[in-house]
């Protein structure tokens, strides 16, 4: 091998390693302040991985209680995401409103090739699941759910355990994720409107805590599709929940598999 290559791949290289420390952050826009799980990417450091140019929020009094709890400015906060689009050109989104309108954040940043990340579960209705996918799909973005399970270490070593088979063969698998409820938490009203209303958030603990257990059997079945799937729901707190319900056990089928999904807010 030539000296002069040598050199010509160094610099290749280096003018690569030049041209990727060099790159900008994403920008990137958060629609909706409702969801408090908003908190870990506003309270978030800064890694220089991405920048927030734009929130959508027309709660002015919600941004400004933020703003001064996080530091940002409110010139950046806008009451539509078309606004905020046009203002900032955001290359991804990440929704933190009511489930309910994840479809019309799909639906306006699809087209312009923006990606998204939406809070957990994906929809409310295998319906909007649906025209979310299409639109994915059609305009070539990401879309994203934000399952924050997908990043513990534990699960991950689960995974690997099974997939090297130091437990033997998967048969039954049960999932259990739930706190006492959210208003026993004392979650702020702007998210109690919507997260105890059926239509918003497509239910109660069957939606908040029974996604986590469908993501992990799905991710540890390798993307199969369950032959059954049966779901049995209480409401044992009426007088905190009275839309919803607040306890979930759902049972999904597989050919050799039986996964149980205990949701509650009990």
């Amino acid at each position: 091998m030539s000296h002069k290559f040598l050199i010509a791949v160094c610099v290749i290289l280096m003018t690569s390693l030049n041209i990727l420390a060099q790159k900008e952050p994403l920008k990137v826009g958060v629609v909706g302040l409702t969801h408090t799980h908003v908190h870990w990417i506003l309270g978030r450091e800064d890694r220089g991985d991405i920048k927030i140019v734009g929130i959508v929020e027309p709660n002015r009094d919600l941004a400004q209680r933020y703003s001064k709890q996080h530091g940002y400015t409110m010139n950046i906060v806008f009451n539509t995401l078309e606004e905020m689009i046009s203002a900032t050109q955001p290359e991804a989104v990440t929704a933190f409103g009511s489930i309910y309108e994840h479809l019309k954040v799909v639906e306006i940043c699809a087209p312009k090739g923006i990606h998204v990340m939406v809070e957990k579960p994906l929809a409310v209705s295998l319906k909007h699941a649906k025209k979310m996918e299409a639109l994915a799909k059609k305009y070539k973005i990401h879309l994203l759910t934000n399952f924050e399970t997908t990043w513990y270490p534990t699960n991950h070593k689960a995974y690997e355990l099974l997939k090297n088979g130091t437990v033997g063969d998967l048969r039954k698998v049960i999932v259990r994720d739930g706190h006492r409820g959210p208003k026993k938490l004392g979650i702020n009203s702007e998210f109690l409107d919507w997260l105890l209303d059926p239509v918003e958030n497509g239910g109660g603990a069957i939606m908040d805590f029974g996604c986590y257990g469908v993501n992990l059997i799905t991710w540890l079945l390798d993307g199969k599709k369950p032959n059954s799937v049966t779901a049995v729901t209480q409401q044992l707190q009426p007088e905190n929940n009275p839309k919803v319900d607040d306890d979930a056990t759902i049972i999904l089928t597989y050919d050799k598999v039986k996964t149980i999904i205990q949701a509650s807010w009990n």
